[in-house]
């Protein structure tokens, strides 16, 4: 599955910069990576699990109808264009416009203007987006007919994370675990976003990302406190539940990904380098997630996000909560 680099920006998403231009990932850019990993803590009604389960499941499907290079491109342009617009319209997608009525043209310019809000938060810090931004489809994808996931993929959506945990301390138990579906489908989009940075293609960094938990749909989180006391057999045990959930895949795909993984083991290598960036901001965001959480104040609410919103009925609604003695 591997595409050739392309050094047109805009391409194939595998642009000219290099690592040694500056920052990978610049410190404007966080915001839309925080943005991004709200994906799985956000839910709606037209389905289980958070709308990044819902993604990870979702792909897993479409690269099984097509695990060709050029569809796995698409893939993780597509599913990364629409993760940056659900980073502000959450659960409102192609397919809810469409049932309210909208034309496809108007869908479109719902989709580019939520993506063009969150993605100018970066000040460019996200490098050249013109591939992502055409990859935005306003037409709903009929996931009827796409074939059935592998076994591992819900078991990965069911299996909580360990969160933060080591060999001789307790460990940090915050609630609600993310899953390792949403854990993958996160860092999936992370990569394929930081990919160009170091040439490599936005497809092969997604699938990277999308499958580096297969252990995990057997072998329960335990965390590094886990990996720690397994000792001598952590990495045999790795290897063999691996194996079972590469066993559930088409031959192709299978092979495709034993040569891909290993890579991701080592900075030494650009698909390592692109995979290790995702992968600790995503660990690292979560826990500062979890952190401004346990800290979240009402004045947060009130003043910085306007929880009453500003209209025609502000002013009253600021009257009631004043009489009330509400601050």
């Amino acid at each position: 599955m591997t595409a050739t680099p392309t050094t047109t920006s805009g391409g194939t998403g595998a642009g000219s910069s290099a690592a040694g231009d500056g920052p990978v990932v610049p410190p404007s850019s966080l915001q839309v990576y925080r943005e991004l990993g709200d994906l799985k803590r956000l839910r709606d009604a037209r389905g289980e699990g958070s709308l990044a389960d819902r993604a990870f499941v979702r792909s897993w499907r479409t690269l099984l109808a097509d695990p060709s290079p050029a569809a796995v491109q698409r893939l993780a342009l597509r599913e990364t264009a629409h993760a940056l617009a659900a980073a502000r319209l959450a659960g409102v997608d192609a397919g809810v416009l469409a049932l309210a009525g909208l034309s496809r043209q108007e869908r479109l310019e719902v989709l580019r203007r939520a993506f063009d809000a969150v993605t100018s938060t970066a000040e460019g810090g996200l490098g050249d987006l013109v591939d992502l931004r055409a990859a935005l489809d306003p037409d709903p994808l009929d996931e009827a007919l796409l074939p059935a996931e592998p076994g591992f993929v819900r078991a990965l959506v069911r299996q909580p994370r360990a969160g933060a945990t080591h060999p001789v301390r307790p460990r940090i138990v915050v609630e609600p675990p993310e899953s390792h579906g949403d854990h993958c489908f996160a860092t999936a989009v992370y990569s394929a976003l930081v990919a160009p940075r170091h040439g490599v293609p936005r497809g092969e960094a997604f699938l990277v990302a999308l499958a580096h938990h297969l252990p995990n749909g057997d072998l329960p989180d335990a965390g590094f406190g886990g990996e720690v006391l397994l000792g001598e057999h952590y990495l045999p045990v790795l290897a063999a539940l691996e194996e079972r959930s590469l066993a559930q895949l088409p031959a192709a795909v299978a092979q495709r990904l034993r040569e891909l993984l290993p890579q991701r083991e080592l900075a030494d290598n650009p698909v390592g380098r692109v995979f290790n960036t995702a992968d600790v901001l995503d660990r690292v965001l979560q826990v500062h997630h979890h952190a401004r959480a346990a800290g979240f104040t009402a004045d947060q609410a009130l003043d910085d996000l306007d929880i009453v919103h500003p209209g025609a009925v502000q002013q009253f609604q600021l009257r009631v909560l004043a009489e009330a003695g509400i601050p």
